[in-house]
């Protein structure tokens, strides 16, 4: 069996070459944190080489394997395996580097499959040879069991209940419509065609602002039937859970993507 400086070596290889002789491409794009080379340095001092670092003949920098030769410089290791490869221009050299963790990225796992070999595994091996600290692993549990970070927190929601401050606002105080009657007025000096100008004055409507807190004060000095239609309007919500089923959130998210795009267009 071959070794590398003590470390066995099951892969394809083309030479053992020095460490300290590699040299990282200097705009590497993928990063490797100091956890995942502890994790890569540990699963190489256990499992020995399986894969080369590669090392491209025409410019000299390593393409694959940053992550294995940060974890040989940890292990204190004097030789690596290399498999030194041709590129025929660079962008085939820069394709195959982005390529390799990307590639990766792309893969879809089973994570109720991963969870029942690390159950067969445990006890076996320690399961970090894996890429499984206990920290991941217990967080793969928390996920499969419903039980993530994010389920911790209760669906329950206490709204805040809303004391009058005044008297009755008057209606025009409730909504800035000066954007909306500036557009409406270009839209309209425009002598479109009536099915055009109709649906450009319904985008305007965005462009009203409205203001919640008169808003909550007028619902509370209006009469019944007013502050149900204000409540089926998302106006005011009072109960969540008939807002839901008003389609509330769908319209919230509506009104997000348009600000958000709106937002966009103005920094363009």
């Amino acid at each position: 069996m071959t070794k590398a400086s003590d470390i066995a070596v099951h892969c394809s290889h083309s030479e053992l070459a020095d460490v300290v002789s590699l040299v990282p491409n200097p705009r590497n794009p993928n990063k490797h944190p100091d956890k995942q080379i502890a994790m890569l340095a540990k699963i190489i001092r256990h499992q020995g080489w399986r894969s080369p670092i590669v090392v491209s003949n025409r410019s000299g920098f390593v393409v694959k394997g940053h992550g294995r030769l940060e974890a040989a410089k940890l292990l204190q290791v004097e030789k690596v395996p290399v498999d030194r490869q041709d590129y025929a221009t660079e962008a085939d050299e820069w394709a195959d580097l982005i390529a390799d963790n990307r590639i990766a990225e792309l893969a879809e796992t089973d994570d109720q499959e991963i969870a029942a070999l690390l159950k067969e595994l445990d006890g076996k091996i320690d399961l970090a040879i894996a890429g499984f600290d206990e920290e991941a692993e217990k967080e793969l549990q928390e996920q499969l069991s419903g039980q993530s970070l994010s389920d911790k927190y209760t669906h329950k929601i206490d709204a805040p209940v809303y004391e009058p401050k005044g008297e009755k606002p008057p209606i025009a105080q409730l909504v800035n419509q000066d954007r909306f009657n500036s557009l409406v007025a270009e839209i309209r000096a425009a002598q479109l065609p009536k099915e055009v100008a109709s649906f450009l004055e319904l985008a305007a409507t965005r462009h009203l602002v409205f203001d919640y807190g008169k808003i909550a004060e007028f619902y509370c000095h209006a009469d019944k039937p007013t502050q149900s239609l204000m409540e089926n309007s998302a106006l005011v919500i009072i109960d969540f859970n008939k807002a839901m089923q008003l389609g509330y959130a769908k319209m919230k998210e509506e009104i997000s993507a348009a600000l958000e795009q709106e937002e966009n267009q103005t920094h363009e």
